[in-house]
């Protein structure tokens, strides 16, 4: 790619070059009404060339300056952004441990042999009652 950038670069200046050595004719630019300039058609080409380049090189820096500003705000969102995550996950963490200890405080295994009993009372009444038909 080096290689071709410089090809274009090299050719670009040559043909500048001999553009400029074959018009060497003054002409005239009317920049305003009654403001008038003579100049050589290739000083005339090398000022607007110049100018081109300057306009392109002040876009370039603005719009790298608008993109490192966006680029920043876009930090600053994304450091308040693992704040939060990181406080959300600490109210996670602690809800979790409310939780579980309320869990533990439950009396589990009453709950459990109670319902195991009323299952085999259940079971016993539907034996009875096809033993009795």
């Amino acid at each position: 790619m080096r290689q071709i950038n410089f090809g274009l670069i090299f050719s670009f200046g040559l043909i500048t070059v001999f553009f400029t050595l074959a018009n060497t004719s003054p002409t005239t630019v009317h920049v305003l009404p009654g403001v008038e300039y003579t100049l050589p058609l290739a000083g005339l080409l090398l000022l607007a060339a110049g100018l081109g380049a300057v306009s392109a090189w002040f876009f370039a820096a603005w719009t790298g300056m608008l993109n490192n500003v966006e680029q920043f705000s876009k930090a600053n969102e994304y450091e308040a952004q693992q704040v939060r995550i990181q406080e959300l996950e600490t109210d996670l963490s602690r809800y979790r441990s409310t939780v579980e200890t309320q869990l533990g405080l439950l009396p589990a295994t009453t709950v459990s042999a109670t319902s195991a009993e009323s299952d085999d009372n259940d079971q016993a009444e539907v034996t009875d009652a096809s033993s009795a038909a």
